[in-house]
């Protein structure tokens, strides 16, 4: 599993993750920001609690930031 720095996302991304406690991407998380920041339309579905909504925001917001 990738780390969320080997995600590619911005620097001012991976401090506010790193704040928030997380380590590791989730499976969903992993498979779904890589799509995303390619500009790939995802549909995903994985139990709650895994972290979908990060998993498609954070790509989202690296796009906006750029």
């Amino acid at each position: 599993m990738p780390s969320f720095a080997e995600l590619d996302l911005l620097p001012e991304l991976l401090k506010a993750v790193a704040e928030q406690g997380y380590v590791e991407p989730t499976p969903i998380q992993a498979q779904a920001i890589p799509l995303v920041l390619q500009g790939r339309d995802v549909l995903g579905g994985a139990q709650t609690g895994t972290g979908k909504t990060a998993g498609f925001a954070l790509p989202l917001l690296q796009r906006l930031a750029r």
